[in-house]
């Protein structure tokens, strides 16, 4: 690793797939260090993912940026979409996280939207319309 001309910081994107990090020099915008690991997701209308993987992704990731993660002076993290983690009374979950893009819930989205007025009422009381991917 060279010398870094500033401070260095670390940008974390945990998206569907993957957990990516960077450590840029915040100076220069000189990368200096990056990782990536994957996270299984179930295939089908039904997207789960073990959130305890997006953990071991960061952790993997943030590894194979060796030292100089551990040196920077700020992190930002950017993650998925929507989703729907259940946690126990410890802080564990105690199933799959429910996916941004798992559309089962689709035909329950459509009749809250009727029942309740249909998307325009919704946007107006609401401020958005529930879709099929809403968890």
């Amino acid at each position: 690793m060279s010398a870094a001309e500033g401070p260095l910081v670390v940008g974390v994107d945990t998206s569907t797939q993957s957990t990516k990090a960077l450590v840029v020099d915040a100076s220069t915008g000189q990368v200096v260090a990056s990782g990536q690991a994957p996270h299984t997701v179930s295939t089908g209308a039904g997207r789960e993912s073990d959130p305890r993987q997006w953990w071991d992704a960061l952790r993997e990731a943030l590894h194979q940026c060796g030292e100089a993660a551990h040196e920077a002076a700020a992190v930002s993290i950017g993650g998925q979409q929507h989703g729907l983690v259940t946690l126990d009374a410890h802080g564990d979950p105690v199933r799959p996280a429910l996916l941004w893009n798992d559309v089962r819930s689709a035909p329950q989205a459509r009749r809250l939207v009727e029942e309740l007025g249909g998307p325009k009422a919704w946007a107006e009381r609401a401020g958005s319309v529930p879709g099929p991917s809403f968890t």
